[in-house]
Formats: structure tokens, sequence, C-alpha cells
């Protein structure tokens, strides 16, 4: 064989040749992206507007009932028709990101997110509030679809888990900021009380579109339009090293349907790959296998995540706590401030873990936490429930699960939900795949928030904690059985990995490996 001595040619073929190359040590890790930390948190902050009304709205249909004389029925359609709304938003928001860009859909969501909570706040009656919501609920559903979707095409994959749960983080800050401000305006007189609660979600909404200014476009959809030399220059600043920007660069333009050896600035691309046609019978008529194993798991993820009843505990907590013995409003105010310190404490943490553990470990131990902490919750619940007499360990108990509940959830459930479903669609399919994951989380929020109420007196607050934890139960079933690693993985490699996953996989997580082009690009730097 050429290049080998003649002293090399006699050893036999089955004795190995040792050689020795020098030890190189772990690949270093890589700094985190600066200017892709700052695109994302740009991004990430139209979920405030999510976050800050449904926290808001926990406190304020105390002072919405007795101002406007309405039932317990209104208040809970009240609370939950802002999800069935925007699902309108979430299901124009993949077609209308494709039209105008990922960036020009993040002003359009705080533009008309700014709108609803005006009306809200100006609303003389229930009609006129329930239209405010009608026009808060569009914006809240493109804030929801976008969010996610941008961040991920945006972040290298040696931190998309990190970048992409600030959606969540941001949801969680709103979620805070929504009860403070119940808390602040609770002194107010009645009449104006709830309407400041309301109409100061407007002030977001300003502040993002101001900050939205400064983002740039999606690489991905800017090589979609056939903008390949701006999509580099993004490609080059949001990346680790220029091996995994050129990477990256040549990946998407693959999945794009653009030549590998075309380099040109601006190209021709099909008005079928620029603006998404063709993109419903893909998904929903004539799926790939591997199309239709992503489908599933992006609204099964979402589903369960909202199943499991968390919109009932952030939205009624001040209602359970009345339950639970807290018997007046300031009280039952300040515990549920108390549940979102929890709640943005423990998401803050998840941030950190899911590029370090992965996607599945974190879900599966959330998951399993939130089971736990529903069963015992039910069971503290129903003891108060039968008793005739104030039982403080179960009121002790009973607040405690609620905040090992959100904890359990936000380290977990919470943020991978919008992590995963944003990474696993094909590109040419991201958009509209992560509208329908959305338009699922939001109707099933939607049905959860508005028979919280009558199912809590018909089957008895804890019996539908109890539900709620079968539900989860099932969830972790689901995600063990279902959900392949996508941690370190490339967005172009998620056909691939769905199209080889089993579930007998799981038990050795051979398809988590990282992209080895990635690591050689990053140890070069």
């Amino acid at each position: 064989m050429t290049g080998l001595t003649p002293e090399n040619q006699a050893v036999p073929s089955m004795v190995p040749v040792t050689k020795h190359v020098p030890e190189l040590g772990p690949p270093a890790k890589p700094k985190r992206n600066k200017y892709a930390f700052a695109c994302a948190i740009l991004a990430s902050m139209t979920s405030i507007l999510l976050g800050y009304d449904i926290g808001v709205m926990s406190g304020a249909m105390i002072y919405i009932k007795r101002d406007l004389k309405i039932s317990d029925l209104q208040i809970g359609i009240l609370a939950g028709i802002l999800n069935i709304y925007s699902l309108l938003g979430s299901c124009a928001a993949g077609r209308t990101s494709d039209w105008i860009g990922r960036r020009y859909t993040i002003v359009l969501a705080g533009a008309i997110f700014f709108a609803g909570a005006l009306l809200m706040g100006f609303a003389p009656n229930y009609a006129f509030l329930m239209f405010g919501r009608f026009v808060a609920g569009i914006g809240v559903g493109y804030a929801l679809m976008i969010a996610p979707v941008y961040t991920a095409e945006v972040s290298p994959a040696s931190s998309r888990g990190f970048l992409t749960s600030f959606p969540e983080v941001f949801i969680n800050a709103g979620i805070m900021l929504g009860y403070v401000s119940n808390l602040a305006f609770s002194k107010f007189p009645l009449k104006l009380g709830w309407r400041f609660m309301l109409g100061i979600g407007a002030i977001p909404s300003v502040i993002l579109a101001i900050g939205v200014l400064a983002m740039p476009e999606s690489p991905r959809w800017l090589v979609m339009q056939g903008r390949l030399g701006e999509a580099k220059r993004v490609l080059d600043k949001t990346s680790d090293s220029p091996a995994e920007a050129s990477l990256r660069l040549e990946d998407i333009k693959e999945a794009a349907g653009i030549p590998a050896d075309c380099h040109d600035d601006v190209v021709q691309v099909s008005r079928r790959n620029s603006h998404g046609e063709g993109v419903w019978k893909e998904l929903l008529l004539r799926p790939t296998p591997a199309v239709r194993r992503v489908m599933i798991a992006a609204i099964g993820i979402h589903f369960f995540q909202q199943a499991s009843g968390i919109d009932a505990v952030v939205l009624f907590s001040p209602r359970i706590f009345k339950t639970a013995g807290l018997e007046t409003d300031h009280e039952q105010l300040l515990a549920t401030v108390a549940v979102g310190i929890v709640k943005t404490s423990f998401i803050l943490v998840a941030t950190f873990l899911l590029d370090r553990v992965g996607r599945r470990p974190l879900l599966l131990t959330s998951v399993g936490g939130m089971v736990l902490s529903l069963a015992v919750l039910g069971s503290s619940l129903t003891v108060i429930d039968q008793s005739d007499k104030k039982v403080m360990w179960a009121v002790v108990l009973s607040i405690a699960t609620v905040m090992t509940y959100v904890a359990t959830f936000s380290i977990g459930a919470g943020p991978i939900t919008w992590v995963y479903s944003s990474e696993i669609f094909p590109l040419r399919l991201r958009s509209q795949g992560s509208s329908m994951g959305v338009v699922v989380n939001r109707v099933t929020s939607g049905v959860i928030s508005m028979t919280f109420l009558p199912m809590s007196k018909g089957m008895t607050t804890g019996g539908a904690f109890y539900l709620f934890g079968g539900i989860a139960t099932v969830a972790w079933v689901f995600f063990y059985t279902f959900l392949p690693e996508t941690q370190g993985r490339m967005l172009e490699d998620m056909d691939e990995l769905f199209s080889g996953f089993r579930w007998r996989d799981s038990k050795n997580n051979k398809n988590s490996s990282s992209n080895p082009e990635v690591e050689i690009g990053l140890n070069k730097q």
C-alpha cells in the first residue's frame, strides 16, 4: 500500500499498527454567543404578553365579578376565551411569517396586543371587555407561534435549548408582573383597579416594537427568500465559529432546495419554497412517516403540557388558596405572588440545564414531579373539603404542593414544550407546523380554563386535581416512548432522527449525539 515503509509492510495484516497521536483532551466548550443571546431575548419578550394576561386575570377577575356583577360561568369564559381567540393569530402567524418575515410578524403581534390591552382597560361593560380580549387574543396567538420559531432558527446548536427556552422564561416573567400588578392595584377603587390591571399590559408591547428594530431577520427565512448574502452575515454573527456558520448555511440551502455550489448573494427561489405553498398538504394530507411522527410529537407535547392543569393553577390560584383556607383577598394575592416567584425561579434554573442535561431527562423528571404534586394536592384539598373545621396541616400541605407543582412544571414541561416543538419540524414546514402545536396548546388551555370552575363544583377541587394527575401520568408514558433526544442536533437533522427513532433507543440515548462536524469546527477555534 502506498505510503507504508518496508517495516510496516512486514507486519501481518491481523496485527493492528499502533499510532502515537498526541492527546488533545476534550473539545473546548464554546463561549455563549452574545449576539444570538440578545436576539433571543428581544424575540422572546413577545411571550410577556401572554404571561401578563394570565397572571393579571387571576386577580382582576375577583374585582371584575364584583364590579360587573357577573356569574362564575361568565368569569370562567372571560378567563379562558383568550386562548380560543388566540387560535386565529396562531393559525395566521405561520403563513404571515413566511410572507413578511419572522421579525415583522413579531412587530405585528405587539401592535395587535397593544390595541387589545387598551380596549380591555377602557371597557365599560362585559361585552366590550370580551371584544378587547378577542383583539388581545389574536396578538397572543401571533406571539406564541413566532417567538420560539425565530429563536430556534437564529440559535447555534450548542445553546439552542438554552435560548429557545427564553419564551417560557418571559411567559413566567409576565405572569409574575401580572401578579404584582394585581397586588399593586388591589387597593384602588373597584371601578379603576381592574381596569388599570388590564390596561397597563399595553406597555410591554410598545417596548417590544422598539426593541425589534435592532434584531436581524431569521437566516433560515432569508435563505427561503433566496437572500443568501444576508443569511450568511446573520449566521456569521449568531454561530459559535466560522466553520459552524458555513455548515449551517449549507444545511439550510439543502433543506430549501438550493444547490450547494451556489454562492451568489441573491438567487431565484421557487414560490413554493419562499412563501410556504403546499405546506398544509405535506403536513396533514400526505406526510412522510418522519413528518407524521414529528406532528404527533409536537401536538402531543403541547396537549399534555396544558391538559395537566397548569393554567387552572395559575389562573385560579386565588380561588384554590381560598378553598385551602386563606380568607382575605390580600392573603390570596400574596400567596399567588409567591407562586409567581417560585415559577419564575425554577424556569431560570431550567434554562441552564437544557443543553447540559438534555430534553428527555428534564422532561421526564418534571412530569414525574408533577404527578406526585397533583396527587398530594388533590388529597389535601379533599381532606379540607370533607372536614367541618380548619385542618391546618392540610392547608399548609395544599399551599406547599401548589408551589412544588409549578416548580416541577417550570423545570421541564414548561420550557421544553416550546423548545422541542420549535426545533423538530423541517425548514419548509416549521412555521405552519409550530402554529399547529400552538393551536392545540391554546385550545386545551381554553377548555381547561373555562371548565375548571364547573368541574370543581361537580367533582370537588381535589377531584379535579386527581384528574390532572391521571393525565400527567399518561403524558409521562407518551414522552418516554415517543420523544427522541434532540440535544445538540442540527435543525436539519431532525428528519433523520425521527424516521429512525424507536422507543427502545431511549434506554441508551444512541440518537442524542451532537453533530460531529460542528464539534470539529468548534475545536479548531
